[in-house]
């Protein structure tokens, strides 16, 4: 049985990226997964366990057919909005071991110009 090296390089990554970082009250995490058809944003502190907000690309609002690039960005729209609403300004940015390009660089660029700062 074949395992697929480059989901377990970046399961490797994803270990090491995550010792390093964490949300705290003050500056939340901001963590996002990225599957072949979807991709999701959750913004959680990590002290007390809790997704203060989340947004991906099956809501109603991100389900409209479009382009992977455009759903990013309307993902990173609506976690900034979300995070708005919540009173979260700055936040750690999670990349989730994949590389910070594409759908990931799209979706932190909406955000920031959402407002979030990270």
């Amino acid at each position: 049985m074949s395992t697929n090296k480059k989901a377990l390089a970046r399961l490797k990554v994803k270990r090491r990226v995550r010792g390093k970082l964490s949300g705290t009250s003050d500056r939340p995490r901001l963590s996002v997964f990225r599957s072949n058809k979807q991709i999701y944003a959750q913004i959680i502190d990590d002290q007390s366990g809790r997704t203060l907000a989340s947004a991906s690309s099956i809501t109603k609002e991100g389900s409209i057919k479009q382009p992977k690039l455009e759903q990013a960005s309307s993902v990173g729209s609506m976690i900034a909005e979300q995070a708005k609403n919540a009173g979260i300004s700055n936040v750690v940015f999670d990349r989730n071991g994949y590389l910070f390009h594409g759908r990931v660089k799209q979706l932190a660029q909406a955000a920031r110009d959402g407002g979030l700062k990270f």
